[in-house]
């Protein structure tokens, strides 16, 4: 594979339709609308909240509320520049937006995991239907696909260019390969319909909103911690994360949909911790009480995972700000007033 294609140098076939005539009135000044599928979500209220500072966007949350909640838009609800639609993206959506995040699809190994054929039909189905919209209304349209295209990776750190160690039979796979089908149909509107595509491989991100019961490592350590649970780390323990803070990724994904580049484009932090380390770091800073404990690993779990962000720092001028000792304190203050913990003196 050239290093071209890794870095947004896709030349499509033919222009994409053009938006609605308003778009280029002389006497209407138009707002960007903008539809952020699984909006509800964890990573999908953050944007929602950020796109909102803007007087210019108008946002439209599509979202079925499998794993985001109605909770982390309340602040929005009303707003005159703001809809929320309760919507599967499996289903066909008409709406008239300039601009598609298109997030939906649960993104935790229990979620995906409860319902394998949902996870890909959302993945293939979901994305299609995305796709099908974007080529309708003249829209450019975002994908948040995932560091686990690479899989187990063999390569470290990733880089776009790896074309990644995936099972496609095993209990994983449904949102493995169902986020590398989505790619595929990504590229495959862009080179045969002329979509402006922009696609993101987002790595570990964690923060406030998190589901409590995310079964994903930084919220589990968390809220164990919080619970005086002891820490359960799955062996052996010197398995490598990096832990992108949620307002970083949000900056990571807009620089992409505003930029020219289609990507794909690794957006994560590169600061790579073994699960011992992380744990040792939450026992620190939020309860020094509590005990580690080895537990038994998940079937595919990948040894090593740290994003070559090279691309992201060039072609974005994007990189995280947020340190993982720095953002832990705020997740540790979120996960305490929805669980009801109070600091101890």
């Amino acid at each position: 594979m050239s290093s071209n294609a890794s870095n947004g140098e896709h030349k499509a076939t033919k222009p994409p339709p053009t938006p609605s005539p308003l778009r280029n009135s002389k006497f209407f000044q138009s707002n960007m609308r903008i539809l952020v599928t699984g909006g509800a979500g964890f990573i999908g209220s953050h944007l929602v909240d950020k796109l909102m500072e803007n007087e210019k966007n108008e946002v439209i949350v599509a979202d079925n509320y499998f794993t985001g909640s109605k909770d982390n838009l309340r602040k929005w609800i009303g707003h005159p520049r703001f809809e929320l639609i309760r919507h599967d993206v499996t289903e066909s959506l008409l709406v008239e937006v300039d601009q598609i995040y298109h997030l939906a699809c649960p993104a935790s190994p229990i979620f995906y995991k409860h319902n394998p054929v949902k996870t890909i039909k959302t993945n293939v189905i979901g994305t299609l239907n995305m796709l099908g919209l974007a080529k309708r209304v003249g829209a450019r349209i975002l994908l948040t696909s995932t560091s686990e295209v690479y899989g187990d990776p063999l390569v470290h750190p990733q880089q776009e260019s790896y074309w990644g160690n995936v099972n496609p039979i095993g209990v994983r796979s449904c949102y493995d390969e169902g986020k590398r089908v989505a790619e595929t149909l990504m590229f495959d509107y862009h080179r045969q319909h002329g979509i402006e595509i922009r696609i993101a491989r987002i790595f570990n991100t964690y923060g406030p909103r998190m589901n409590i019961e995310d079964g994903r490592v930084v919220s589990n350590f968390i809220a164990q911690a919080l619970r005086d649970e002891p820490l359960t780390v799955q062996s052996p323990g010197t398995q490598t994360r990096s832990f992108c803070y949620v307002s970083d990724m949000v900056d990571g994904l807009i620089r992409l949909m505003e930029g020219e580049k289609t990507g794909p484009i690794n957006i994560g932090n590169p600061g790579e911790f073994t699960m011992i380390e992380l744990a040792e770091t939450v026992k620190e800073l939020i309860n020094p009480n509590i005990e580690i404990k080895m537990v038994e690993n998940t079937p595919d779990d990948p040894r090593q995972r740290k994003p070559d962000i090279t691309n992201a720092k060039k072609l974005l001028g994007w990189e995280p700000k947020i340190k993982l000792r720095d953002g832990l304190p705020l997740m540790e203050a979120d996960f305490r007033l929805r669980l009801g913990v109070a600091k101890k003196a």
